[in-house]
Order: structure tokens, then sequence, then C-alpha cells
């Protein structure tokens, strides 16, 4: 299952990636928002951000303006690793080396053709571990740190 959610500056992405997530034959859990009336996007990286960190949901996609403050507010929760991307080899990469759990986007920076290829990617990549699964449990561990 992937959990999506967007503010209003991501509300239009946030359906056409939806729309063609469905299409592909993906289960998707819609936490909103539903309409472009201003939100504030803390609520909904929270939202996703939890459905992930619990286990509720595989992975997660967040979209908003810039994707800046998506990924700063999911970052914030344990367990997460949320990636802002904006190109292709950003999203394998975030996967591949990182193991990101929610992918960014922001609406006003890339078009939804590139948003969809960007997508597409994410979901198909995976995470090597090896020496990355080190440094993946080395950001846990700050994270456990912080959190005591």
């Amino acid at each position: 299952m992937i959990a999506i959610g967007a503010d209003h500056g991501g509300y239009r992405l946030k359906t056409e990636i939806l729309n063609y997530l469905k299409q592909k034959g993906y289960q998707v859990k819609d936490f909103g928002t539903y309409t472009e009336t201003s939100v504030d996007y803390p609520d909904y990286a929270l939202i996703v951000g939890n459905a992930v960190s619990k286990g509720e949901c595989e992975k997660g996609i967040l979209i908003c303006g810039t994707g800046l403050g998506m990924s700063i507010a999911a970052n914030k929760i344990p367990g997460i690793r949320a990636a802002l991307c904006n190109d292709c080899y950003t999203a394998r990469m975030s996967r591949e080396h990182n193991n990101a759990n929610i992918l960014v986007l922001g609406e006003r920076v890339i078009g939804t053709g590139l948003a969809l290829e960007i997508v597409d990617i994410w979901l198909k990549s995976e995470f090597v571990g090896g020496r990355h699964a080190l440094r993946v449990e080395k950001i846990s561990k700050i994270e456990k740190n912080y959190m005591e």
C-alpha cells in the first residue's frame, strides 16, 4: 500500500499521480488534501509519515509546491527517510542507496510527465544494501540518540 498526501500547492499533481498509480494497479491510500483550499503542509507530512512509520503503508508520496516543506516535516518523524526528487537519477539513488521510504515532489518545480516518470523509477528501485545499509543504520542511530 502506498500512502499519498499533498497540501494545496501539490493537490493537482497528487490527483494525477493517484490516478496514474491506480491505473497501474497499485493500492493507494489518499490522505488528502482534497481541494486547492490553503492548508498546512506539516499536517499532511505527519499523516503520511505516520502511516509509513507505523507500517500501515509500505511507502509514501508527498507533494507540495516545492517539496521542501514536506520533506523537512516528514523527516522529523522517526523511521522516515523522505527524499525530495526532481530528477530520475536522484529518485533511483534515493531508493538504492538511502532506502528512502517517502518520495517528495514539488508541483511548481516539475511537470506531470517528469513526475510520473520519477514515481515509476522510485517505486521500481530497490535498496541494494551492502555498504549503504551501514550508512542507513548510522542515520537510524543518530535519530535514536536524539529521541532519548
